[in-house]
């Protein structure tokens, strides 16, 4: 199994930006679509964005819409998540995930992915 670890979470002013990466084990990283998600306490997971396995093709929640852009290097195994103009109400656990068997979609189920890392920390004062 593909292991995902991510960095670069912290604590942001409103407005601010954040660069969060994730890297992974193995040598098929262009095979897999991406995505990140986010959970903040009391609350369920949510899709952030995700970005395909082919044609870089991305897509993105409403809430972050023009503010978050992801990408991908697949010659460095990682995925980013761009996060400017941030609000309080992004503070959340952000996690990334691999999607085995992917086809050309940018998938956004929970349940679509089957590796998660262990989740980055963003904290955004208001």
């Amino acid at each position: 199994q593909v292991q995902l670890v991510e960095s670069g979470g912290g604590l942001v002013q409103a407005g601010g930006s954040l660069t969060l990466s994730c890297t992974a084990s193995g040598r098929t990283f262009s095979s897999y679509a991406m995505g990140w998600f986010r959970q903040a306490p009391g609350k369920e997971r949510e899709f952030v964005a995700g970005i395909n396995r082919s044609d870089g093709r991305t897509c993105y929640a409403e809430s972050v819409k023009g503010r978050f852009t992801i990408s991908r290097d697949n010659a460095k195994n990682t995925v980013y998540l761009q996060m400017n103009s941030l609000k309080p109400e992004d503070t959340a656990v952000y996690r990334c995930a691999l999607k085995y068997y992917s086809g050309s979609y940018c998938y956004t189920g929970v349940v679509d992915f089957g590796s998660w890392g262990q989740g980055t920390q963003v904290t955004v004062s208001s």
